[in-house]
């Protein structure tokens, strides 16, 4: 297995961006056809172990372990590119891995990320929680039963993803004693565990997402992350990071899926070049350009590369200042908390439009006018764009913002994405 990069400066962090994009391109080579497979993911998993990438984010150290958040959502945006699945499977994968430092002591957090880099564990789960808001369904139903010092975990969940292939999950949970809820992680290995992957998913089919079961899973104290105040305005800014954090985490996703298939719509018009359809045209006698040089093939590139462009800056601006929040640790106030939500609100519109604009119309320059086959998969970038894009609401999140804007008004502190 290659060796994890010592990442200690800026040249180190280059170490470990070079490394991405080897695996990146590793990735890409057959991802049409893993794609249409849709088998769980271990290979790829272990292509991105052999690359020390799951250790990535744990805090730099004299031990070597380790970068930052920048250099994270890089890499998650590198490797959506080239596979929109991996991406989130590594995107959220990240999120997790900070669990410990949202809602446990620093101390605890060191130690389970020194073990989790060590062995290179693979965290899924998530980190909603049933009481902060109302269960409509029956997805939130994780219960934990006193025994010992210890609980019993019992219910179900469906996760978009890792259910699998996940080394570890975090998880939110209910006493039933005291109705609290906790954050707590649990090992998949236990017998009392039941995953029941979805194979028939629109996109991102490479995830492992669906439904795992939990009957009598004891939870030890230690696995006990933390308790999450009943009242969400005794939240602390700092544990609301959590989901803004992953939120950003799957807007690199979308990014990255967008830059992808411009990128392979790039070379494959460079290699097969083709006219635009009929109807895009000025109405008479249209005359084909040598290849390169169709106006109306530039003109669309580069209203696709700006939009890029555009949702690429304001992405960016939603990292920065979430990685300065993440640096505020528990002194993180509730107005910088709130400036990080908006701007994460606004990456997600932003790109959201963007990727979904850009995949359909890379799907209309590769396929031409005569043909309504994708021979050259190019379908699987809208459909993984389309499954992102559904999660979240663009309305919801310009209400959010211009609410802010024009009111003050900050969003709400929640643990829900």
């Amino acid at each position: 297995m290659r060796s994890v990069p010592s990442v200690k400066s800026s040249t180190d962090e280059e170490t470990w961006r070079r490394v991405t994009r080897e695996v990146a391109d590793d990735l890409a080579v057959d991802a049409l056809a893993r794609d249409r497979a849709g088998k769980p993911p271990f290979d790829e998993l272990a292509r991105l172990r052999e690359a020390g990438l799951p250790a990535l984010l744990a805090p730099p150290g004299p031990d070597g372990r380790g970068a930052d958040w920048r250099t994270a959502c890089a890499v998650i945006r590198e490797i959506a590119a080239a596979d929109g699945s991996i991406g989130e499977l590594l995107g959220r994968h990240y999120v997790l891995s900070w669990s410990a430092r949202f809602f446990s002591t620093p101390e605890r957090a060191d130690g389970l990320e020194l073990r989790a880099g060590t062995e290179q564990w693979l965290w899924g789960g998530a980190i909603d929680l049933p009481d902060t808001e109302p269960a409509t369904g029956p997805d939130l139903t994780l219960t934990l039963t006193p025994a010992g010092s210890g609980y019993l975990l019992n219910g179900y969940r469906s996760f978009a993803a890792g259910v699998t292939v996940a080394d570890r999950l975090v998880l939110g949970a209910v006493c039933s004693d005291t109705g609290e809820s906790l954050v707590v992680c649990a090992d998949p290995a236990h017998p009392g565990v039941a995953a029941a992957p979805e194979h028939d998913r629109l996109g991102q089919r490479l995830t492992a997402a669906g439904r795992i079961s939990f009957d009598g899973v004891p939870v030890a104290a230690d696995q006990v992350l933390g308790t999450v105040p009943r009242d969400e305005h005794a939240l602390a800014p700092f544990a609301t990071l959590a989901p803004l954090a992953l939120r950003l985490a799957l807007v690199h996703v979308s990014l990255g899926i967008a830059e992808g298939a411009l990128a392979e719509a790039r070379d494959i018009t460079r290699a097969v070049p083709r006219g635009l359809p009929v109807a895009e045209r000025d109405e008479g006698a249209y005359a084909a350009p040598p290849p390169g040089a169709d106006p109306y093939l530039l003109l669309a590139y580069g209203e696709l590369v700006t939009d890029t462009h555009t949702a690429a800056a304001v992405v960016e601006s939603a990292s920065e200042a979430l990685a300065r929040g993440l640096l505020a640790g528990p002194g993180l106030g509730v107005d910088q908390r709130a400036e990080i939500a908006v701007l994460v609100a606004a990456a997600e519109a932003v790109t959201s439009r963007s990727a979904m604009r850009l995949t359909t119309r890379v799907l209309e320059l590769t396929q031409g006018a005569d043909s309504t086959a994708d021979p050259l998969g190019f379908d699987r970038f809208w459909r993984n764009a389309r499954v992102l894009t559904a999660q979240t609401s663009a309305t919801r999140r310009l209400r959010d913002i211009g609410d802010h804007y024009l009111n003050g008004t900050h969003p709400p502190l929640t643990l829900h994405a």
